[in-house]
């Protein structure tokens, strides 16, 4: 049975003949890192030679650090074709495992000396051992793992209780001239955390460790307080406290996850900063409000793909365009995210503008076209799918153009589905485009089902959703349901039609004539 490592230092590597270089430099890295320089030599030439037979797929190599030895092993999840061979240089040890899908060719190196100390742990006290270097990374995968400010403080104790320190506690500013406030306390024994939250109450931590870190006693514990700077702005303090003295190499150790900490902290504060003026900015792109509109029932679905994104290429809209008309329009702006949320700002509210100057929805297209146009640059091509609602004395009076967008249908109740939108040029393409509406009358009962290809193009292996009919098939099976059941109907056979996340963003519109 293998020792259990004491560091381990990890790297993934993509195929190609430049591998085994990248390789080779990962090893050397690591040989400094662990100040095992006397074996640099033979650790290179062994990474090399296990690299070298991979490199026809992406492959991990590991390092790990086992006290008298050290290990490389090269996983790779696609096993390449071939047999496996030893390396050109004498091991101690080499073989290859196999866990499900996945092979791990792996050699062991004795390290120099290692006889004359077993069962030496002087290299486990050192700050600068191999031991202290996989908890330096672990730390810093601990606090690269979030970018949610208030959890930051929170990792920070974690990390140094009880490894460096029997207590610890995180001062941080709200703002920049906001005083430093207690954001979160730990001690290895819990029972002590209030007597302890009572002794730091008449701290006066701004007075201590905001420039440089110092040392100071608290009752019976000395307390080192640790700087969070970072990009040269104090963010807080870090104080730890243990009973005996700090020895330098931990007062070296803390100031080295400070500056981490620090820089976690301020990349969680940046990232949270932004994704909130991202979420004020998308929302304004939502519809404000849902109108009722007599003799309709409607149901939507929006899904915007990406991390954070509320509003994305996809967009809808319902809203009143006089005293008995409502306009509806749903859209797919080529791309995601902010770049194509930009676009549909500038969509739904021309939209919305030049309904209400009276223009019929073939005319509002047509300058919709030109305003996109008109962008340059920033213009991106859009789908969009705009119609105008009328209630009559039996069911409602629909007109609407299709710019390129999959087709609408109907459903009647009997369960037959039907398209009733021809196919016109998509916006943002041509300069000089005329469209036509098509009129389509709901019957009470008849739902009108539009959807973004968020829907249509959903994948599955070399399938899409809307092959040979694939989604009116799923709208026949909805006669009879209301016009939210319908939309959530789709949106759950759409999720279900494939195993993995949808990369692209998603909508659905669905008018119901009562």
């Amino acid at each position: 049975m293998s020792p259990s490592p004491q560091a381990v230092l990890a790297a993934t590597f993509a195929a190609g003949e430049s591998a085994v270089t990248d390789a080779m430099r990962f090893t050397r890295e690591v040989m400094t890192a662990w100040a095992t320089g006397g074996m640099l030599h033979v650790a290179e030439q062994v990474a090399v030679d296990l690299a070298g037979q991979v490199i026809d797929e992406p492959f991990e190599m590991l390092w790990r650090h086992l006290g008298s030895s050290v290990q490389v092993e090269v996983k790779q999840r696609h096993i390449s074709q071939g047999d496996q061979k030893a390396p050109s240089v004498q091991v101690d040890e080499w073989g290859i495992t196999f866990s499900g899908d996945s092979r791990v060719h792996w050699a062991r190196l004795t390290l120099p000396g290692s006889q004359d100390r077993a069962g030496a742990v002087e290299w486990k006290q050192s700050g600068r051992g191999p031991h202290w270097l996989g908890f330096l990374a672990d730390a810093s995968d601990l606090l690269a793992g979030t970018l949610d400010p208030d959890m930051v403080p929170a990792i920070i104790a974690q990390i140094v209780v009880p490894r460096l320190s029997h207590w610890c506690a995180v001062y941080m500013a709200d703002t920049a001239s906001s005083p430093l406030r207690l954001v979160y306390l730990w001690h290895a024994d819990e029972a002590r955390i209030d007597g302890l939250r009572e002794q730091l109450a008449d701290m006066d931590v701004a007075s201590v460790g905001t420039r440089m870190s110092s040392t100071f006693h608290l009752g019976d514990n000395e307390v080192l307080a640790v700087p969070l700077t970072a990009r040269g702005r104090g963010l807080g303090v870090m104080c730890l406290g243990r009973p005996d003295r700090f020895p330098d190499e931990a007062i070296q150790l803390a100031e080295d996850i400070g500056r981490r900490a620090a820089l976690a902290a301020d990349n969680a504060r940046v990232y949270a900063q932004q994704a909130a003026a991202n979420r004020a900015l998308q929302r304004s792109l939502l519809p404000p409000n849902e109108p009722e509109v007599p003799g309709l029932d409607y149901g939507v679905v929006y899904e915007p793909a990406g991390e954070a994104n509320e509003v994305g290429g996809d967009f809808y809209d319902l809203f009143k365009a006089g005293d008995d008309s409502w306009r509806f329009a749903i859209g797919d702006v080529c791309g995601t995210g902010p770049e194509a949320a930009a676009v549909t700002g500038l969509a739904r509210h021309t939209l919305r503008l030049l309904a209400r100057e009276g223009y019929g929805v073939a005319a509002v297209l047509g300058r919709l076209n030109q305003a996109i146009l008109e962008e340059g640059e920033r213009a991106r091509f859009l789908t969009l799918l705009h119609g105008d609602i009328t209630p009559v004395d039996n069911g409602l009076e629909v007109r609407l153009v299709s710019a390129g967008h999959p087709e609408a249908l109907r459903l009647k109740p009997s369960g037959v589905v039907e398209p009733v939108t021809s196919p016109q040029s998509l916006l943002g393409v041509f300069p000089e485009v005329l469209f036509e509406a098509d009129t389509v009358h709901l019957e009470p009962g008849d739902v009108l089902l539009a959807v973004t290809d968020g829907v249509t193009e959903r994948r599955s292996g070399g399938r899409l959703l809307d092959d040979e009919g694939g989604l009116a098939k799923m709208l026949a099976e909805c006669a009879g349901l209301s016009a939210r059941a319908v939309a959530e109907r789709i949106r759950r056979n759409a999720a279900d039609f494939a195993t993995e996340p949808s990369a692209d963003d998603l909508a659905i519109l669905v008018l119901r004539a009562r």
